[in-house]
C-alpha cells in the first residue's frame, strides 16, 4: 500500500522533534532552572536549608558536582541556624573534599549561624550579606525533666539498668552533679572541635575566637570586622567571586541539582515519608540531643 505522503511527513517530523528532545534533555539533565545551551562558565549551586539532620543528599550533591568537569566553581549557599553536630561536620567533610577539585564560596543568606558557619569555613572564601545572622558559635545539649508533673497525676516509673549512667539525662529525674559534668565535658569536647575548625580554616588566633565564641551572634558586617566573613555581598557576587577564583572572567551560569522526575505514586510516599521523618524528628528535638544550634525562640 503507497504511503501518503502528508502522514509520512508528520511522522518523520514527529520522530525527529522526539529525538531532538531526548537530546536537548540529556543535555541538560544534571540541571534544574539552567540554560541548556550557553557559551558561559557553569557554577554549582549547592543549598544548605533549615535545621541540619541529615547530611547524604547535600553531600552527594556536593560530589556530583565535584565529577561534572563543566562546573568551574561551586557556591554553597547557607540558610541555615545549623542543626546536628555529626550531620554538619560530614557536609563541611564534604566541602572540603569538593575544594581539592573545584574553587567553593559560601553565600550566607538570612541565616548562617552555629552549623552553618560551621559548613561556611570549609569554603575558600566566605561571602555574607551585611544583615546576615552568623556567629553561635557554641554547642547545646538540652534536656526535660517532667518528674513534678508526673508526680502530680499520680505517675512513677521504675528504671533497670547495666550502668551507672546509663540513663543520664532522663526526663524522670534531676541530673547529678557527676552527670553533670560528664555531659558538660562531653559538650567542651565539640565546641572545641568547632573553634578549631575556626582557628584553623579563618586563620584567626585561638584567644581572639574563645573571646567571641559564647553563643552570641552577628551581623555580616560585624563577623567582617571579627575575620569570619570575607565579603560583603549578595549570592550573584559570591556566585561572580567563585568564577573568578577559578581563573575565569566572572560570567557565568548558575547550574542546579538535578531533580529527579517522579510518579504520582513517587510523590504520595515521599509525601508520606516525609510526613513520618518531620514527626519523628520533632519528637526528637523534644527528647533534646547535642548540636551545633542557633534557637533565639528557646
Amino acid at each position: 500500500m503507497r504511503k501518503h505522503p502528508v502522514i509520512f511527513g508528520v511522522l518523520l517530523l514527529f520522530a525527529l522533534g522526539f529525538v531532538f528532545y531526548l537530546f536537548f534533555y540529556r543535555a541538560g539533565a544534571h540541571t534544574s532552572k539552567n540554560k541548556i545551551f550557553s557559551l558561559n562558565d557553569k557554577v554549582g549551586v549547592v543549598s544548605v536549608n533549615g535545621i541540619i539532620h541529615d547530611s547524604m543528599e547535600i553531600t552527594e550533591q556536593l560530589q556530583n558536582f565535584g565529577r561534572d568537569d563543566s562546573i568551574v566553581a561551586v557556591v554553597l549557599r547557607i540558610d541555615s541556624p545549623g542543626g546536628g553536630v555529626a550531620a554538619s561536620q560530614e557536609i563541611y567533610d564534604a566541602v572540603i573534599e569538593l575544594k581539592k577539585k573545584k574553587k567553593v564560596v559560601a553565600s550566607m543568606g538570612s541565616v548562617a549561624a552555629s552549623g552553618g558557619l560551621l559548613i561556611a569555613c570549609a569554603a575558600d572564601k566566605i561571602v555574607a550579606n551585611a544583615g546576615t545572622i552568623t556567629g553561635s558559635i557554641s554547642a547545646i545539649m538540652q534536656f526535660a525533666n517532667i518528674e513534678e508533673l508526673l508526680k502530680k497525676i499520680g505517675l512513677k516509673s521504675s528504671v533497670v539498668k547495666s550502668g551507672k549512667y546509663k540513663d543520664i539525662g532522663s526526663p524522670l529525674r534531676d541530673m547529678t552533679p557527676e552527670e553533670r559534668e560528664i555531659i558538660q565535658d562531653l559538650i567542651d569536647d565539640i565546641y572545641n572541635q568547632f573553634v578549631d575548625v575556626i582557628v584553623r580554616d579563618r586563620n584567626i588566633p585561638r584567644e581572639q575566637v574563645v573571646a567571641i565564641a559564647d553563643g552570641r551572634v552577628f551581623t555580616g558586617r560585624q563577623a567582617k570586622e571579627y575575620g569570619l566573613v570575607d565579603y560583603l555581598g549578595d549570592m550573584g557576587s559570591a556566585a561572580k567571586l567563585a568564577s573568578q577564583l577559578a581563573g575565569k572572567d566572572g560570567k557565568y551560569d548558575l547550574v542546579y541539582p538535578h531533580k529527579k522526575r517522579a510518579s504520582i505514586l513517587d510523590y504520595v510516599f515521599e509525601s508520606a515519608a516525609n510526613q513520618f521523618s518531620r514527626s519523628l524528628r520533632e519528637k526528637a528535638d523534644s527528647w533534646g540531643g547535642v548540636g551545633y544550634l542557633y534557637r533565639p525562640s528557646m
